[in-house]
């Protein structure tokens, strides 16, 4: 049985991706913030564990839990937009974005890559094509933005160190969804996210280099 964790699964693309690996027979190791979002995913069939991604002592805590694991597919999903005006800075937005979108990456893929590396399998994360610096045309969220171009350079890193070990590293752009997040009048359902994402990483050839995608499978440039 294959095995899938998913990182940041309590509502959104990342509880789909959940109900969708189930579905197809896998085991799947999920995290939430909350206790009783844990007893949701459980609920799913899955192996829900209890994280704050912005938790130091929770994200190596996380890595104690799953020691000895090997994973097929991971997907690092926690993330926030944060303000949507693109004035001034607040420090405590600044901190609030960057721990958990950037931050909370450096802790946990060093921890998660042997795990993928040592099944060869595909090592994800929720990026955008917002963090596209060949690709950008406007500067709206701004914060967010330097955000996922900082996460995509963590991946980066990530790749260099273990993808020469077997672990092929995605930065995802999940299109812009129907969630809290991207709001009602986005293009493409939860559920169309995470199935193309899904079918691109199950398609994706094995890389020793990190790599950017949509959703579909169409390149992004870095």
């Amino acid at each position: 049985m294959p095995t899938a964790l998913i990182i940041g699964a309590s509502r959104g693309i990342g509880l789909e991706l959940v109900k969708q690996y189930r579905a197809d027979g896998w085991r799947v190791i999920a995290t939430a913030r909350k206790a009783e979002d844990c007893t949701a995913l459980t609920a799913l069939g899955a192996e829900a564990h209890k994280l704050d991604v912005t938790d130091v002592e929770a994200c190596a805590g996380l890595g104690w839990k799953l020691d000895d694991e090997e994973l097929d597919v991971a997907f690092l999903n926690a993330g926030v937009y944060g303000p949507r005006h693109d004035g001034f800075p607040q420090q405590s937005d600044f901190d609030t974005v960057m721990h958990t979108n950037v931050l909370a990456a450096m802790r946990l893929l060093p921890i998660i890559a042997p795990m993928v590396a040592s099944k060869r399998g595909k090592l994800a994360v929720l990026s955008s094509h917002m963090g596209s610096l060949s690709e950008r045309s406007n500067p709206s969220g701004s914060l967010y933005r330097a955000s996922k171009a900082a996460l995509n350079s963590v991946l980066i890193d990530t790749a260099l160190v273990h993808g020469p070990q077997g672990a092929t590293c995605v930065a995802f752009h999940p299109g812009w969804v129907r969630t809290e997040m991207g709001g009602a009048g986005a293009d493409i359902s939860p559920e169309e996210s995470a199935a193309g994402m899904r079918h691109t990483l199950a398609t994706l050839p094995a890389s020793d280099k990190a790599v950017y995608r949509n959703y579909d499978g169409k390149p992004i440039g870095w």
